[in-house]
């Protein structure tokens, strides 16, 4: 199947084998994602398991604090036992939430967590009923607050909207007793407001913060993941196969090792039924067009196709691939410079402001006596032209990325940062 030399990524089109490639960073993370299917019972990946350590360890210092403030204040209860039980249901929630965790796999089932939130309710609601009285639950209410800084616990355990939604329900039943609570006067007292104010965002603000600290986290890892995987291109030969192709190999090469084997071992006899010679024949079918494909697709189209990053932004034209013929330093330029540019992906704030981050990559075509190169050379034109970032906003490493590649020139034009490259490489003609 004859596939075209120019790379755009909004358009799905299928390989050799009837499995979608023109947008391949889809299709390679569904791939990751089926591999990993039987160890997704691990949410805490990617190292966040330590995160979520160490929020056990500080809610477990502000349960400590927060017990000692109650022991200190059992005689001013009007219902004691009350907040005593509290304290009693909130220390065997979080007790069994980290133990269900590191039995379960790093992640709290549904069931556990709903549990969890029962026990912090029932917490909760026992600790306001134990200083109901006193009308000041921001100064006396100790498990109701350690209860929703309870939390953050589970910042590495469940998903972001369930610990952002449970945080706000907390922070609105704080708001709601307080107010109903109130004493006549109360808010125009200034020193009244504050105590609940500051409790109400003692009890919310650590795993909304939480949250933020590990997605940003998971973020980051899955970002340096795939820079990695990409990377490797930059020493792949001219043309190759890329991380989904090479798993198709695998299942081909076995395909095919098991029928040799049954010939060999005389399980399947000679000559071959219809229904073998079928399959013989599609497996050499399969294998000869990778074989033509490894001649078309260059190490540059797999590391845009095959990222997660640079997939969702990056268009390549390459109709001769050309990029096969720079060497390693210049492809470490280019591909540098890709990331650099469109990478740092903007907030949505951005994005409501101004267009999306895109670039535009053309490699050639060469122009025969345009520029005077040395013997054994030729100079391969590059153009670079990203959309939705300022010329002035352009990251510095970006011109030293760029200048590994080659002499370059730079303009603007409708918004748009063009960068023109010679690149100089060896002649193909003469390997």
């Amino acid at each position: 199947m004859s596939k075209s030399d120019t790379i755009q990524f909004s358009q799905p089109e299928e390989n050799t084998l009837g499995v979608v490639v023109g947008n391949a960073r889809r299709a390679v993370s569904s791939t990751a994602r089926r591999l990993s299917r039987a160890a997704s019972a691990h949410r805490a990946s990617l190292g966040t398991a330590f995160l979520g350590l160490g929020a056990a360890i500080v809610v477990g210092l502000r349960a400590v604090y927060g017990l000692i403030w109650f022991v200190g204040q059992w005689d001013v209860y009007p219902e004691p036992f009350a907040a005593l039980s509290a304290w009693i249901v909130l220390a065997a929630v979080l007790v069994g939430a980290v133990v269900m965790s590191r039995v379960s796999g790093d992640r709290l089932p549904d069931w556990m967590f709903g549990l969890f939130l029962a026990g912090l309710a029932i917490a909760f609601a026992l600790d306001v009923i134990a200083v109901w009285e006193l009308r000041d639950i921001g100064g006396h209410a100790t498990a109701a607050l350690t209860a929703g800084m309870a939390l953050l616990v589970l910042v590495a355990l469940r998903g972001s909207v369930e610990i952002l939604t449970a945080a706000g329900v907390v922070g609105v039943a704080l708001a709601v007793v307080m107010f109903l609570d109130a004493p006549v006067g109360a808010f125009g007292d200034a020193t009244w407001v504050a105590t609940q104010v500051t409790a109400i965002a003692g009890a919310v603000l650590p795993p909304v913060i939480g949250v933020v600290v590990v997605e940003s986290f998971r973020r980051m890892v899955q970002v340096e993941i795939d820079r990695v995987l990409v990377q490797s291109t930059v020493s792949a030969p001219r043309f190759a196969v890329g991380m989904l192709a090479s798993e198709e190999l695998a299942r081909l090469d076995l395909a095919a090792e098991e029928l040799l084997d049954a010939v060999a071992n005389q399980k399947t006899r000679l000559p071959l039924t219809p229904k073998n010679a079928s399959v013989a024949a599609q497996l050499a079918t399969e294998l000869r067009l990778h074989l033509i494909e490894g001649r078309r697709e260059t190490w540059l189209y797999h590391a845009v196709s095959e990222s997660e990053q640079l997939g969702k932004a990056v268009s390549l034209s390459d109709k001769s691939s050309l990029a096969g013929l720079l060497d390693p330093t210049q492809r470490d330029g280019l591909l540098s410079a890709a990331w650099l540019l469109v990478a740092d992906a903007p907030t949505a704030a951005a994005r409501r402001r101004g267009p999306a981050r895109t670039l535009a990559l053309q490699i050639g075509p060469v122009v025969p006596g345009g520029t005077v190169v040395p013997a054994h050379k030729i100079a391969v034109p590059i153009t670079l032209t990203s959309t939705g970032i300022p010329r002035n906003r352009v990251d510095s490493g970006v011109w030293d990325a760029i200048g590994r590649i080659g002499r370059y020139s730079d303009s603007t034009q409708d918004g748009s940062l063009r960068v023109d490259i010679e690149c100089i490489v060896d002649n193909p003609a003469d390997q």
